[in-house]
C-alpha cells in the first residue's frame, strides 16, 4: 500500500481491504502465476496470536487436554509452542468454513504486503515455476537483475550457497533473493542455451511495476496495457501507459487482466475510472450496514472514449473482476478469453502482533448491473481458448474486435465467430 492507502485507527495500526482469490496464501503476488486476488483494508487489532492454553479449564480447555495427552504419549518430539499455536489458529479459521477467511504466517504476510506496497529490497525479478519444477526468472526493466545480466527465461539454480532443487517453493526462492538494501548475493543461473553462470548482484530498493505496456508491432494503432495486480501505484502506471501509448500513435487499447489475482480496492476503482466517464463501478454490501456505491469521477477518464477490449481468463480474480465487470456492464468494453475466477467477497486483513495476519470475509460486491460473481465468475463476451502453439489467440481475437469497433460504420461482431 502507498501512504495514501493506510488510514490510522484507534490502536495506531494500519487498515486495508483485500479481495483474496485463493486461500493458499503461502504463495504471493510476485512469485506464482497468480494467486491471491486482493481487495485489502488493513484493520488494527489488539489480538493475541495464539489461542490461550489455560490450566484448570476455561474456554479452550479441550486444547489443554489434547496438548497434555500429546506431551505424555506422543512417540516423537512435539513442535514448539509457536508452531502448535499456528496450527490451532489455522484449525480455528478453517472451522468457519469460508475459504477466504484464513491465517497467514509472518513470512508470507510480509511478502504479500511488500507486493501491495509496490516496492521492496531486492533485485527486481519475477519468479515463476516451469513444468519441471524449476524456478524461472524474468527481470523487470532497468532492475538490478537486468543490469547484472539475468535474461528472461533463465533458470535459477542457487542463491549464495543454497541449491534450489526442482520442486523448491517459489516463496522460498523469493525469501533468498530478498534482503537488506545494499547487501550482495550470488546467483547461479542457467541460460536458454544451457550455459551456466554466476552473477553477483547488490540488493536495491526496487519498485515493483504492476503494469507493462507496448504498441502492438503488427497494429501500431493498438496499445496493449497489461496489469498484473492492483497495487497503490497501478492507477499512476496506467495513466503513464496511456500517455506514452497515445504519444506513440495508439488510438485503441487492449486491457490485459489475465492472471491478475486482484489487489487494492481503491486502485481497481481508480483504474476503471480511467476508462469511464463517471458512473457506477461497483456496489458493496456488509452485515448491518447500508449498501455503498463506488463511482468513477465524471469527466476524469483519460481514455473514456477510446475503443477498448479486456482480456480475461480463469485466473482473473477479485479486484480484476471489479474492473472487468464494470467495463462490461457499462457497455464500455467486451471481454475476450475464458470465464473469470469468481471472487466477489472482500476481506478485512488484521495485522497480528508477531507479523502474521488474519483475513476475515466481511463484505460482498456486485457489478454495476448487480451481478454477483461469487463462484461463477464473469462470462466473456467472446470465448477464446488459449492456443496450443505458443501464439496469443486471445490477443489476436481482441485485435480483430478492435478493428471492427473502429470501423465506420461499425462492422457486426459475431458472438460465435470472426468479428
Amino acid at each position: 500500500m502507498s501512504g495514501n492507502d493506510a488510514e490510522p485507527t484507534r490502536s495506531g495500526s494500519k487498515r486495508f481491504r483485500s479481495l483474496a482469490a485463493f486461500a493458499v496464501l503461502d504463495l504471493i503476488f510476485l512469485t506464482a502465476a497468480f494467486l491471491t486476488g486482493y481487495l485489502v483494508r488493513a484493520v488494527s487489532a489488539e489480538l493475541p496470536l495464539a489461542l490461550p492454553f489455560t490450566a484448570g479449564g476455561g474456554r479452550y480447555a479441550l486444547l489443554d487436554e489434547v496438548r497434555a495427552l500429546l506431551a505424555d504419549h506422543y512417540i516423537g518430539p512435539l513442535p514448539d509452542d509457536n508452531t502448535l499455536a499456528y496450527g490451532a489458529v489455522r484449525g480455528y479459521t478453517a472451522a468457519v468454513g469460508d475459504p477466504y477467511t484464513v491465517f497467514v504466517e509472518p513470512q508470507a504476510h510480509e511478502l504479500e504486503t511488500q507486493s501491495l506496497q509496490g516496492e521492496y529490497g531486492g533485485i527486481g525479478v519475477n519468479l515463476t515455476v516451469n513444468a519441471a519444477g524449476e524456478i524461472v526468472l524474468d527481470p523487470y526493466r532497468d532492475s538490478p537483475a537486468a543490469r547484472a545480466g539475468v535474461l528472461s527465461g533463465d533458470i535459477l539454480l542457487a542463491v549464495d550457497d543454497t541449491f534450489l532443487a526442482p520442486g523448491t517453493p517459489v516463496d522460498t526462492a523469493t525469501a533468498l533473493v530478498r534482503g537488506l538494501v545494499g547487501t550482495m548475493l550470488r546467483m547461479t543461473v542457467r541460460h536458454a542455451d544451457g550455459a551456466e553462470g554466476v552473477l553477483t548482484l547488490t540488493r536495491e530498493r526496487f519498485e515493483i511495476p504492476s503494469t507493462t505496456w507496448k504498441v502492438l508491432p503488427d497494429a501500431p494503432a493498438i496499445g496493449l496495457i497489461a496489469v498484473s495486480r492492483f497495487s497503490g501505484k497501478t492507477p499512476t502506471e496506467v495513466q503513464q501507459a496511456l500517455q506514452e501509448l497515445q504519444a506513440a500513435g495508439a488510438t485503441s487499447f487492449v486491457l490485459d487482466l489475465r492472471n491478475n489475482g486482484g489487489g487494492i480496492l481503491e486502485a481497481a476503482v481508480a483504474v476503471a475510472g480511467v476508462f469511464l466517464d463517471g458512473g457506477v463501478v461497483m456496489y458493496e454490501t456488509q452485515h448491518a450496514a447500508p449498501e455503498k456505491t463506488y463511482s468513477a469521477p465524471a469527466n476524469a477518464g483519460s481514455a473514456a472514449q477510446a475503443p477498448l477490449v479486456v482480456l480475461v481468463n480463469h485466473n482473473t480474480a477479485s479486484a480484476a473482476e471489479i474492473v472487468a465487470g464494470a467495463l462490461l456492464d457499462r457497455g464500455r468494453a467486451p471481454l475476450v478469453g475464458q470465464p473469470t475466477y469468481g471472487k466477489g467477497s472482500v476481506q478485512l486483513v488484521y495485522d497480528l502482533s508477531d507479523g502474521s495476519s488474519l483475513h476475515v470475509t466481511a463484505y460482498r460486491w456486485y457489478t454495476p448491473a448487480r451481478h454477483e460473481i461469487e463462484d461463477g465468475g464473469l462470462p466473456p463476451t467472446y470465448v477464446v481458448d488459449p492456443a496450443t502453439d505458443g501464439s496469443d489467440a486471445e490477443l489476436a481475437y481482441a485485435m480483430r474486435v478492435l478493428r471492427a469497433l473502429a470501423s465506420s460504420p461499425p462492422a457486426p461482431i459475431a458472438v460465435d465467430g470472426e468479428p
